[in-house]
Parts: C-alpha cells; structure tokens; sequence
C-alpha cells in the first residue's frame, strides 16, 4: 500500500461485528461480484483436454501390438511432447489469466462505484504484475507435467507387468487407458487454477489498500465440502490462511484448494469521503 493511503484515516470493516453484520447481509448479486469466474475455466479445460487428446492418441499408436517393447518409444515420444507444448502452454494460460484478470478488475469496478476515488483509483493501480508472472509460469509448469506424468505412468505399468508377468493385452489396456488419466487431471488443473489465479490477483488488489483479509464464501449447496462449510461467513486474515483440508491438514485461502467453489469477499478500508 502506498504512503499516501497510509495516512488516511480509516476503520477496517471487521474492527467491529455490526460492521461484519452488514457484510453477510449483503444481496447474492453483491456477493457474487468477487466470485469464482467460470468462464474463464470452461475455455481453459477446453484446452487443455486437448493436451489430454493428445496424449491419448500418442500412447494409442504407439502401444498397439506389443505394449511392453514399445512403453520406453512411448515414453520418450510423451517427453517430447512436453517440450513441444511448452509454447502452447504459456500462450494458454496468459489467455486464462487475461481472462480472470478483465474480470477481477469488473468486479472492483462495481465495488468502487461506493468507493472514494482516490481508493477506488489505488485499486486499480495495485502492482499485479509479479503476481501474474508467477501465475504464469506455474500454468506452464503444470500444462507441460501432463505429458510427463503419462510418461511415468507408462514407466510404471511397464516394470509393474513385468515385475508381476501381466499379459500383453492387460498392459495394452492399461496404457490405452493414459489419455483418460491425463484428462481428468486437466479437468482438475482447470477448475483449481481459474479459482487461484482469480483468489491471488484479488488478495494482491485488495492488500494494496489496507485490507487486512476477506469473508469465506461458499457456494452454500450441497456439494460444499463440510470442511468448507464450517468456514462460511468467517473472516480470514490474509497473512494466515486456514485449514481447508481437515484430513490432510492443508491451508488454503478460499478457491486455493484442490475443485474448491469458495470465494473470497475481501475485507476493505473504510476511507472518510472525500470532498466534493
């Protein structure tokens, strides 16, 4: 935050619980401004289940036959693939994270309406460019896994069968299955990612104004993890994210975990009003 708005007199809103009371009052449609952006995740899993096609075509050609001398082909056509896509892969996902970032900044728009200016300008001049860099590269690093963890799985099936004298035919199969395996785990890369990246670029806005931390939102349906369920409503510092995964004991801000459809409604100063 710069200096300047540190010299503004403020009240942050979770000082006071009529203050927090105001907030969970709040209409569904205002509450939704900060949720998850599902468009963005639909046209990103689109793509990279073709990343998944992909793969399964590789492993189809090339384990037909004799799947056992041809896994060490297989996986070195996969690794190939990973150092194909790399490219792909960055152009993708700055297309994701263009995509969040339009609507993270239309959603402080409509919040900021409510704002003074001078906030309301300091919201949209927040530094996030080294926190989308970040974002960046992580998609690419998890885009270019994809093919590398089917080359290892295929690795594995193969000592496995060997180890075990599986038949040829249940080895085939089993690698057939690859491009199955990697679809799901990019379903799964699509609906985490889009949630971080937007829960990120929204913390960094939001710290650069004061804000101290958010209320946890759920999608409030029956799919909501009860671990999430209990964290509806609270507030949450940003400096420490709770647990999200009881079993494991994972800390996580909201829409930061594995499939997590949490969101979160930051917290933000309450600056005087400005003169008109």
């Amino acid at each position: 935050m710069n200096e300047s708005a540190t010299q503004r007199p403020m009240l942050l809103l979770h000082h006071t619980r009529a203050a927090l009371d105001r907030r969970t009052r709040e209409t569904p449609a205002q509450r939704s401004k900060f949720a998850r952006v599902r468009h963005a995740r639909v046209e990103y899993e689109k793509k990279l289940r073709r990343v998944a096609r992909t793969i399964g075509a590789i492993t189809r050609g090339l384990a037909e036959g004799d799947p056992l001398a041809s896994a060490a082909e297989v996986q070195e056509a996969l690794r190939r693939y990973a150092r194909i896509v790399e490219q792909w892969a960055r152009r993708a996902a700055a297309s994701m994270l263009a995509d969040v970032m339009r609507r993270d900044e239309a959603a402080w728009a409509a919040v900021s309406r409510n704002m003074s200016r001078a906030l309301a300008e300091e919201i949209r001049s927040a530094p996030t460019g080294e926190v989308t860099r970040q974002l960046l590269e992580d998609q690419v690093e998890l885009i270019t896994s994809l093919p590398l963890e089917a080359a290892t799985r295929v690795h594995e099936l193969a000592m496995r069968a060997m180890e075990t004298g599986a038949r040829a035919g249940e080895l085939e199969e089993q690698i057939m299955q690859t491009g199955h395996v990697t679809a799901s785990r990019a379903a799964n890369i699509a609906h985490t990612e889009t949630a971080r990246a937007s829960s990120v670029l929204l913390q960094a806005r939001a710290e650069h104004v004061g804000s101290l931390g958010y209320i946890w939102r759920t999608s409030r349906d029956a799919d909501v993890r009860p671990d999430h369920r209990r964290l509806e409503g609270q507030f949450v510092a940003w400096s420490d994210p709770p647990v999200a995964d009881i079993r494991t004991g994972t800390r996580a801000h909201a829409g930061c975990i594995w499939r997590c459809r949490c969101w979160a409604e930051p917290v933000i100063p309450e600056f005087k009003a400005e003169a008109a």
